[in-house]
């Protein structure tokens, strides 16, 4: 059976690979009509020396052309909502509306059209000026960058419509974009559109290619290759940790989203407070979605009590009320069963599901469980296994010191979130344990659960290993995400007439630029 073209160097054409994979409908467990190719090691090399010449090529070409590109991208991809929608919510099973169509393609046009702003602007590669030393620098293109998608985010996070794309094209970059198996016809629905926004533009063939599959090996054998100069990844631990062995092994920066239980701390005065409310809007946040979300709340910490034990049982029966949702393929439900069988061989109790739904849907049961602190403490790794889905695990401490022992033991996460009381009860526990969750989680939350990421030049959707490869650098929040995919280039007494535009005294580009040590747009004068 033929496979969907592949789009290489401007072209799209047959590809050379022998092997073909199909996506599947979760929602009914059918296996979909369309087949594609898995990419073989002679067409990774095509792809890598296409995006390796657009590079050269693309440093002589206008900022303007490639934020005309995004922007028009954007104005595709709206035009197109109800088309990507459909298409989407049958390989996901997300729901069209208001998941799809409502929240994550305006959020994805959002991000391109950000991303077109900061190129255009120019400021966010921090022309930076010494008159007196006569140094200036600034952040530049990196050179051909890999951007590998995740499962449950087919539109916001895409390997050729999401944030990383969004980030390394708007700082100058060439893109291989790396489809996901999971929704391979979605991607290449974009990847046209994507093609159709560069007619009008004047960028070199290759500054955009898109494949659906590769091999590990074949992967692996790219990114070590000395043309790439970075790759951008959402995905699982044990992928991000491969790819990082073999970036930092060729010397080259992965920016890695991998892993996160997301903590959320509710103290004592809290729960006697609104005890009710946070039960819902726990529940809420943990089954969102089906639980498939990078900041899904899998560990909450709780000090011990009679109105903790009534919360929690409060808890389960909102767990057992709610359906269960569809999950995106089979390979995400074994890992969810794995997972949720690996956290009680660590001595957690299962409290409610843990077991598969039955029939063709793919999906698992609302999954509660709990633990002592003493517990946790003993096995505080696997006590933090990531249950990606409709599950979390609740921790039940003796007291406040328990609760700071615990957040002592934790893993790098995304985020944390502390609930604590309107009053004021919960002020000295908050200073307690606060300096103590601060450290592991790259956002801080109060009263408020971490589930959605706003697109804010403010957020930081990063954290600390094994939440991410780096914890310096943020996948969401336009102008920081672009600095990911640069280089900084320093001119020592380089000649006036011989500077690039972002550095010359003039400031022809209009960006902001720190000139002896004062942000300023004006050009500079030297007395």
């Amino acid at each position: 059976m033929a496979t969907a073209p592949v789009w290489i160097d401007g072209r799209w054409m047959a590809s050379t690979g022998r092997d073909s994979f199909a996506a599947l409908d979760p929602a009914t467990g059918r296996t979909l009509e369309d087949r594609f190719p898995v990419s073989d090691r002679a067409e990774c090399d095509r792809v890598l020396a296409a995006a390796d010449a657009a590079f050269a090529r693309l440093a002589g070409v206008p900022r303007e052309e490639i934020a005309g590109f995004l922007a028009g991208y954007a104005a595709a991809i709206d035009a197109h909502a109800d088309e990507l929608a459909g298409i989407a919510a049958r390989e996901t099973g997300l729901p069209v509306s208001p998941r799809l169509k409502d929240v994550e393609l305006p959020r994805t046009t959002g991000q391109l059209r950000q991303a077109a702003a900061a190129c255009r602007d120019g400021s966010w590669a921090l022309p930076t000026i010494d008159t007196k030393g006569g140094i200036r620098s600034r952040h530049t293109a990196l050179g051909p960058v890999l951007v590998i998608g995740p499962n449950n985010f087919p539109f916001a996070f895409n390997g050729i419509a999401g944030g990383d794309f969004a980030a390394a094209l708007a700082a100058g970059n060439p893109v291989i974009a790396k489809g996901h198996p999971s929704h391979p016809a979605t991607t290449r629905r974009l990847a046209e559109l994507a093609d159709g926004a560069l007619q009008t533009c004047r960028l070199p063939s290759g500054t955009v290619q898109f494949i659906y599959r590769m091999s590990g090996r074949d992967g692996l054998a790219l990114m070590r290759d000395p043309r790439l100069a970075a790759v951008g990844f959402t995905g699982s631990k044990a992928a991000g940790l491969r790819i990082k062995e073999a970036c930092d092994g060729a010397g080259k920066p992965a920016y890695l989203e991998m892993s996160s239980v997301n903590p959320v701390i509710f103290l004592p005065g809290a729960i006697r407070e609104r005890s009710a409310e946070l039960a819902q809007e726990f529940a809420t946040s943990c089954l969102m979605g089906a639980g498939q979300f990078c900041t899904n709340p899998g560990l909450v910490v709780l000090a011990s009590g009679a109105e903790t034990d009534a919360f929690i049982a409060d808890v389960r029966g909102r767990f057992e009320a709610a359906a269960a949702g569809t999950l995106l393929s089979p390979q995400v439900r074994d890992a969810l069963l794995t997972a949720v069988g690996a956290v009680r061989a660590a001595g957690a109790t299962l409290m409610t599901g843990g077991d598969a739904v039955a029939g063709d849907r793919v999906a698992v049961e609302n999954t509660l469980l709990s633990v002592t602190g003493t517990r946790f403490l003993a096995e505080p790794e696997r006590l933090q296994t990531e249950m990606f889905g409709p599950a979390s695990l609740c921790v039940i401490a003796a007291d406040i010191e328990e609760v700071a022992a615990i957040l002592g033991h934790l893993e790098g996460n995304l985020t944390g979130s502390i609930y604590s009381s309107r009053a004021g009860d919960d002020d000295a526990a908050y200073r307690r344990i606060e300096p103590l969750l601060r450290r592991k989680v790259g956002r801080l939350l109060n009263d408020k659960m971490p589930t959605g990421v706003a697109v804010s030049p403010a957020m930081n959707h990063g954290g600390p290993f094994p939440a991410t490869g780096h914890p310096g650098f943020t996948a969401v929040g336009i102008p920081a995400s672009l600095r990911r995919f640069s280089a900084l280039e320093c001119y020592d007494a380089v000649r006036p007439d011989r500077l690039p535009s972002a550095l010359q005294d003039a400031n022809p580009t209009g960006a902001w630029r720190l000139v002896d040590g004062r942000w300023t747009t004006e050009p500079v004068t030297v007395a």
